[in-house]
């Protein structure tokens, strides 16, 4: 314990109020965020009861100090909570780290509106519809909106500078306001039906259609009736197909379904997401649960909904499996603009949906636990090959170099912790020290940047993530920089060369041990084989991809910098104005001379070099 921090001299002094406390190591890394009715009451329990679960008992152990916030209310306190526990992440808080931006679909507020596919903060005066459970929903909603309402989707550069339709506009996906083919009257009337759809008033909008189709016969406009038809007729076959609560009349409402599931210490929360009454997609989450022994359902379902709604758009109607504390509703509620209705034992029909829910969080889990089994096999199997016993094997990193001829040299890592891939933590690293062509330089340079940063990082008595081994994409020669690095970074973490076997064939690739002096094949069917070679494709992709990005923009900085009069700032224009290579390929001259800084002479001399 911090011999500046006397816990007994603070238990004594801690308020009867409600409030947020933090428990805080010795190197100021915030432990726990958590909420009490009554700050003295709680944080004492921590300090006086022995029977604390494993993982709050090493929490303890860990705390160097506690911070203290007093609320005005429960409500509050568990709001400010929320808040930190996003923004800190504190290690032992229950937490759903994919939980952190779900896709939404976008309709702008410019004159000529635009659908598009969305992820971030809400911003006025665009409209939001939302959240989906993922981006296939949010594209498979713009395709409807597109087919039906024909709204434009490009960006506002392109928008602005085109001189013929698209070929969007030919197969019917849109209404071309870019080039005047359509009023923008009729292009507003348009974007209040798609508005009104994805609101659900559906079965309203088809009514309203209909009318006009009358209408429009009646003044003999044959084209307008027959357009109007033909959305009547899409709308309702997608009414038929997707509203999942059409027979009742509260189709309009947006109503979320949570069931929560637990089985061998494993939790699984489903999620069903139904807008305006049209079901828009589900989503499984499985919170890490590995460090407590005794996972209590009912906290991680709290934690999930707390995390997953405020401060985000909530539903007008909530239907969950489990308890939710008055204090979390009254939360929620103060965020939403109308009261949202809380259900545990629904009817009907919705209690079809709970079902559903519940079903599928079964299923989730029942598949989440054989991959987890699965992984940890081959987990298992790795550790044995390379002599470490099997729970100190977490944590992996891999590394592959990536170039064309020695042109624009990338380095990946990619990590591999918790028995699954960690996008998040990948990273890409530029080449700047290195000779073209030369990989193991490369190599060099890449693994001395990053454990350099970390050793370094670790020895100012920071707390950083070291795998417990690195996988290098390469024969002895990568091997044996890695060995020379290892030695001037005094590291002992154990190394494993992947090296490409016989034509290159998957499944004959060379295992290299170079601090047991070990170089051999596994067969085919060997689970840790597998787990290499998983781990060693995505280190490549991630590289490949990398490079070509990096690649191209160099071409495209190349090829602009060959023309006579093209400077930083007349590139950087012209990159801002059509988005890149192709943009000012397809540009006629009068599009280029548009662009600032570009004479008509200049924009001809551009046209001549990407078209003779």
């Amino acid at each position: 314990m911090n011999t500046e921090f006397n816990l007994a001299i603070f238990l004594k002094s801690l308020p009867n109020q409600a409030g947020v406390y933090r428990m805080i190591a010795e190197d100021g890394m915030v432990l726990y965020v958590g909420k009490a009715v009554n700050l003295k009451r709680r944080v004492s329990s921590y300090f006086q009861k022995n029977d604390h679960s494993p993982r709050i008992a090493l929490m303890v152990k860990q705390i160097a100090r506690v911070e203290i916030t007093v609320t005005r209310s429960e409500a509050e306190a568990l709001i400010l909570e929320n808040n930190l526990i996003k923004s800190l992440s504190p290690k032992y808080n229950i937490l759903f780290r994919d939980d952190k931006s779900y896709p939404y679909l976008m309709i702008t507020g410019h004159h000529f509106p635009r659908l598009a596919y969305y992820r971030g903060a809400l911003k006025q005066p665009n409209q939001y519809f939302g959240p989906y459970p993922n981006g296939y929903a949010v594209r498979e909603s713009i395709e409807i909106l597109q087919k039906v309402f024909q709204m434009r989707t490009c960006e506002d550069s392109v928008f602005a500078h085109r001189d013929r339709a698209c070929l969007l506009h030919q197969i019917k996906r849109c209404s071309a306001p870019c080039i005047g083919a359509v009023s923008e009257e009729e292009y507003r009337e348009q974007v209040q039906h798609a508005i009104a759809f994805l609101n659900g008033q559906t079965a309203d909008l088809i009514r309203d259609l209909e009318q006009q189709m009358f209408n429009a016969a009646e003044t003999l406009n044959f084209e307008r009736a027959a357009k109007l038809r033909d959305q009547q007729q899409v709308l309702g076959k997608i009414l038929s197909k997707q509203f999942i609560d059409s027979q009742q009349s509260n189709n309009q409402q947006d109503i979320d379904v949570i069931a929560v599931f637990a089985q061998n210490s494993a939790i699984c929360l489903h999620w069903i997401s139904i807008r305006g009454g049209r079901y828009v997609g589900d989503k499984s989450f499985f919170p890490n649960t590995r460090d407590d022994p005794n996972p209590n359902p009912q906290d991680y379902a709290e934690a999930f909904v707390a995390q997953h709604y405020l401060g985000k758009i909530k539903p007008d109607v909530l239907i969950v499996n489990f308890r939710l504390p008055e204090s979390l509703k009254e939360a929620l509620n103060q965020e939403h603009n109308k009261k949202i209705v809380f259900t545990r034992a629904p009817k009907g029909e919705r209690k079809a949906w709970q079902n559903m829910a519940l079903k599928n969080a079964k299923q989730a889990l029942a598949q989440h636990l054989l991959q987890n089994s699965n992984q940890q096999q081959r987990v298992a199997a790795l550790a044995n090959i390379i002599g470490l016993p099997e729970n100190e094997l977490k944590r992996l990193e891999c590394f592959d170099i990536s170039h064309t001829q020695g042109e624009a040299t990338i380095a990946s890592c990619v990590v591999y912790d918790d028995f699954a891939m960690q996008p998040s933590q990948y990273r890409r690293y530029n080449i700047t020290t290195a000779k073209a062509c030369d990989d193991y330089a490369a190599m060099r340079e890449v693994l001395t940047r990053r454990y350099g940063k970390l050793t370094q990082a670790k020895a100012n008595g920071e707390t950083v993530a070291m795998p417990d081994v690195v996988l290098i994409d390469g024969g002895k020669g990568q091997i044996n920089v890695a060995v020379d690095v290892w030695q001037e970074l005094g590291l002992n973490m154990p190394l494993v060369g992947i090296a490409k076997g016989e034509e290159r064939k998957a499944g004959l690739e060379e295992l290299i041990l170079p601090f047991t002096g070990q170089q051999f094949r596994l067969p085919e069917n060997n689970p840790a084989l597998h787990l290499l070679q998983t781990i060693r494709d995505e280190s490549h992709r991630f590289a490949i991809t990398g490079h070509r990005a990096k690649r191209d923009k160099a071409r495209i900085t190349s090829s602009l910098h060959d023309i006579e009069g093209i400077g930083a700032k007349r590139k950087a224009a012209l990159l801002r104005r059509f988005g890149g290579l192709r943009g000012i390929q397809a540009a006629s001259v009068d599009d280029l001379a548009s662009v600032d800084g570009i004479s008509k002479a200049l924009a001809q001399k551009i046209f001549d070099y990407f078209h003779t």
